[in-house]
């Protein structure tokens, strides 16, 4: 199970490059104490391997997803993850009513990233997995106490059917959001000094 469950609809676009980078980003940043990532789809294409478009996108920024495969949204993947990120509106929306009891664990990438962004002070510290979980009460708690505005475009965009341009728009959009996530929930990595890029 999961600590970071991200969520499409059929995961084989979207969700599995959200799910590559997020991975190398936190084991670049925490090695083998980095939360787990798994991705699912709210109408999952089971066993299908990820779009080639999405394959070329994620390599071309250095990300290897040639090995997933597409499994559906259930209840145990959601319940045992401290954070489940959409990549729409309409996905959170599902698993809201899905899994009711979760609802505070479930953000589209989007507004999970606003969020941690206009949090102000510095994420605990401690184990990975418990500043996850904090980090996620810490940004459900500003998301209730808000008045949503819904006019806020809170989805990545599909890119299905589309011409390769369209994969890499969406892959460099996710790099740049998930970057973004990580450093919202943990901080921002340490800067690398001179001398410790001397022998790179």
């Amino acid at each position: 199970m999961a600590s970071i469950l991200v969520v499409c609809t059929g995961n084989v676009c979207r969700s599995p490059i959200a799910e590559g980078m997020l991975r190398s980003i936190l084991r670049s940043r925490f090695g083998d104490a980095a939360p787990s990532v798994a991705s699912a789809g709210t109408a999952g294409w089971v066993g299908s391997a990820a779009d080639p478009s999405s394959i070329a996108a994620a390599a071309e920024l250095g990300i290897d997803i040639s090995a997933h495969r597409a499994r559906l949204l259930e209840h145990d993947l959601v319940t045992a993850a401290s954070l489940v990120l959409a990549m729409a509106s309409e996905h959170r929306d599902a698993a809201f009513r899905l899994f009711p009891g979760t609802a505070g664990r479930i953000f589209t990438l989007k507004e999970l990233v606003r969020l941690l962004e206009e949090l102000s002070g510095v994420p605990p510290i401690g184990k990975p997995d418990d500043v996850l979980a904090s980090q996620v009460s810490a940004a459900h708690a500003s998301r209730s106490g808000a008045i949503r505005d819904w006019r806020l475009d809170e989805d990545v965009m599909d890119p299905l059917g589309m011409r390769p341009d369209a994969f890499r728009a969406v892959a460099r959009d996710l790099d740049d959001r998930c970057t973004r996530l990580v450093d919202g929930l943990f901080g921002r990595a340490p800067a690398r000094t001179a001398a410790a890029t001397e022998g790179d």
